[in-house]
């Protein structure tokens, strides 16, 4: 069966385009819109949707207050926010994560075929991502840092955009590049649907002096300063958005930067990133697994990978490299995951040492920090 999806918003070119973007993907169907929430829950009342795509600003019931009045409900809805306030990282959109908004994606502009065609996958799969997150949506809407990512399952009228790798964004290995000799170590963290709260709880449970740590969280654009800002307010680590060349050490740690790749890299015994362009990769960008494949690279055994909550396969390839290499590699386990996507893949490809709940996961990266 279809995911059945109801659009909100008071443009009618909008919704008109919505609807035009989601019918290139067979498993999503539009069973119907609404120009404002007081028509679309007459809409619901005659046929319950999987997952709403709404607005911010409309006439008679702003998008905040329908979603606050929806995630109070016994058995609330998805919900996707898509719209303009979206590309500024308004207080608006960030409130919408708030009040339990699955997913966060920007309205879809006339641009050039690039940005169309990143726009189409986005929007199919932030749909796919919040129906993926159904059951478990009482466990994201406490949160102030609530929030996901897209599934990024390719779907485009005409057929199947290739899945790329992060062989474009890597520049290829020369002999030696693994190390073999000691450094500070270092972690390297991916997440997705759900792991905006995850974070915070590993985040907050480290130590100041805990070794650096980058990490990739599937975020917009001008999200992820916003996010960590608020993360370095809970954490004794200093958290901050990752810039070209930052360095990575005890105490620290980076966010990548939404629509940016983040790379580790090596400069004698001392790491740093590189915050670079490219194309999406597992179609996502920040991509884990450029991060991940990077740490394999550069720091091999001195590494601790760990793999958190998503939709999708992003990152398990690259752990897969980072477990060949001699790192330790960490799983988030199924009960805990808003969606076990990422974690599944990897531990199915055969790069997980450990898999542990939640909880446990702090204590699993300094257990290994100090004894691998």
């Amino acid at each position: 069966m279809p995911i059945k999806v109801l659009i909100i918003d008071d443009s009618a070119l909008v919704r008109e385009t919505l609807t035009t973007v989601l019918s290139t993907d067979p498993a999503i169907k539009v069973i119907g819109t609404a120009s404002d929430p007081i028509f679309g829950v007459r809409k619901i009342s005659q046929e319950r949707p999987d997952v709403i795509i709404l607005d911010i600003e409309m006439a008679r019931m702003d998008g905040l207050t329908f979603l606050r009045k929806i995630n109070e409900t016994v058995d609330p809805i998805p919900c996707i926010i898509c719209s303009s306030q979206v590309e500024s990282g308004s207080p608006n959109a960030i409130r919408a994560l708030e009040y339990g908004a699955c997913e966060l994606i920007q309205k879809p502009l006339v641009g050039t075929r690039k940005f169309l065609e990143e726009s189409k996958i986005r929007i199919c799969d932030a749909v796919h991502s919040a129906f993926q997150s159904r059951g478990k949506l009482k466990q994201i809407i406490p949160s102030q840092l609530s929030g996901g990512a897209a599934r990024q399952t390719p779907i485009k009228a005409g057929g199947i955009q290739p899945k790329l790798t992060a062989d474009v964004i890597l520049e290829k290995p020369v002999a030696g590049t693994i190390p073999t000799d000691a450094t500070e170590r270092v972690v390297v963290i991916g997440a997705s649907t759900g792991g905006t709260e995850a974070l915070k709880d590993v985040l907050s449970a480290m130590p100041a002096e805990a070794p650096g740590i980058v990490v990739v969280q599937h975020m917009p654009e001008h999200f992820t300063n916003a996010f960590a800002n608020r993360l370095n307010g809970l954490s004794q680590m200093t958290i901050k958005e990752a810039e070209d060349g930052d360095r990575v050490e005890r105490g620290i740690v980076l966010i990548a930067p939404g629509n940016k790749h983040t790379l580790l890299k090596r400069i004698g015994k001392e790491y740093y990133v590189e915050v670079k362009d490219g194309p999406l990769v597992a179609r996502h960008r920040p991509s884990v697994d450029v991060l991940f494949r990077s740490a394999a690279r550069y720091a091999g055994r001195n590494a601790v990978g760990v793999i958190m909550t998503g939709m999708g396969d992003d990152g398990a390839r690259g752990m897969r490299e980072m477990h060949d290499a001699g790192a330790y590699t960490i799983a988030q386990d199924e009960a805990s995951c808003i969606v076990f996507g990422m974690p599944a893949e990897a531990i199915k490809n055969g790069a997980v040492d450990k898999i542990v709940p939640l909880q446990s996961i702090a204590k699993s990266i300094l257990s290994a920090t100090i004894i691998h």
